[in-house]
């Protein structure tokens, strides 16, 4: 195994990829997660938590589409959740090139 800061950083910051292409913030981490994992130190934890946090943002999203009919709470979550999904992966990226193992707020841990 080798230990590759960089990667682990990318793998936090391809989560942005949804602002250029609109898609991917699950699809590109959960590749880079899936090929590198075993040969890159520290990329499971990390990919983990990454896949962890867009899984959840998808139930939240799928939360707020009933709530929009009441009063329009579902807006403002949509509203939270795209700052929530923005901030974050940033943040993470700069403690993960600090050497840290962050974790993402309000995730499900549906791999561990």
């Amino acid at each position: 195994m080798q230990e590759n800061k960089q990667l682990i950083v990318l793998t936090h910051l391809s989560q942005l990829i949804t602002l250029v292409i609109g898609f991917g913030s699950l699809l590109l981490p959960l590749i880079i997660w899936l090929t590198q994992r075993d040969r890159v130190y520290e990329l499971d934890q990390h990919g983990k938590n990454i896949v962890n946090f867009q899984l959840s943002l998808l139930v939240y999203c799928l939360l707020c589409i009933p709530l929009i009919l009441l009063l329009g709470l579902g807006l403002i979550g949509f509203m939270v959740l795209g700052l929530i999904s923005i901030i974050f992966p940033v943040i993470n990226a700069i403690k993960a090139s600090h050497g840290e193992i962050p974790k993402y707020p309000l995730s499900f841990n549906f791999i561990s």
